[in-house]
């Protein structure tokens, strides 16, 4: 299966931005990607935390959510549609939700974000729970590629999330991870977390994330990637928007687990 990872820069407007991720997605198409992720917050990043609060949508109905059902049916393809904010059980907050389509465009999957992102150096600063309501919930699917783990940015610094993935003795063969990571910590960590879990799991890892200037002012990492089980990065885009193309072999994750069967070897 062709995966690809679609990199984007939001702005605050939503419109514009389902444009892009349109555009992006017909590309990814056109190159025969069969599978396609879009990365967090693709709909828009606002210069507040309110902005996001503002496009909050209702569990399913909403223009973000009818166009990556459309998109999906359009195209044929599977596509995880990064994250969009949708309403929470408190009402000052929102659920970063990344929901999954397939290719007739039903939905098959919903995450919501479970580790919420705290950062504090001087006068680069984030608090997510203070606008977020936190997932509980370890969420992967069935599609022709495999068993496939879905996770958000933040929720790659925490190995034991993806172990609990594959608890039913059934390892996930691709693990789909949007992102807006910023360019403080992704310059120093980003790379070196996918690829570790990408080896940990031995798994396909793929990682669609926000790259560049944004217009409020915010720089984030890019560096959109697909990793192999064995740690390799088959493809990548430092900056800008674009389409990340790669296949996913799966003798490549049968050779890798037999040779190597750490899987088979856990204690714990």
């Amino acid at each position: 299966m062709k995966l690809a990872a679609v990199q984007m820069i939001s702005g605050p407007e939503v419109a514009p931005n389902l444009a892009t991720a349109g555009r992006l997605i017909a590309e990814a198409a056109a190159a025969g990607a069969e599978l396609v992720a879009l990365p967090e917050y693709f709909p828009l990043i606002g210069a507040t935390d309110t902005d996001r609060l503002a496009a909050r949508e209702v569990d399913g109905q909403g223009p973000i959510q009818d166009f990556l059902a459309q998109t999906a049916h359009r195209h044929g393809l599977w596509l995880v549609g990064g994250s969009i904010p949708l309403l929470a059980n408190n009402p000052s907050k929102l659920r970063n939700a990344c929901l999954v389509f397939d290719p007739q465009g039903q939905r098959v999957a919903r995450y919501d974000k479970i580790h919420l992102f705290g950062f504090n150096k001087g006068e680069e600063a984030y608090d997510e729970a203070a606008t977020i309501e936190r997932g509980d919930q370890v969420v992967s699917f069935d599609a022709p590629c495999g068993r496939v783990g879905l996770a958000i940015c933040y929720d790659l610094r925490f190995p034991e999330l993806f172990r609990v993935m594959a608890q039913a003795q059934k390892p996930i063969d691709l693990l789909v991870l949007p992102a807006a990571f910023t360019e403080t910590t992704g310059r120093a960590h980003w790379e070196l977390l996918l690829r570790a879990r990408a080896v940990e799991n031995q798994c396909y890892v793929l990682a669609a994330a926000q790259g560049g200037l944004h217009p409020n002012g915010r720089m984030t990492h890019g560096n959109s990637m697909v990793i192999d089980p064995w740690g390799e990065v088959l493809a990548r885009m430092d900056k800008g928007e674009g389409v990340v193309l790669a296949e996913l072999n799966r003798q490549k994750l049968v050779d890798t687990r037999s040779s190597l069967p750490a899987l088979k070897h856990r204690i714990l």
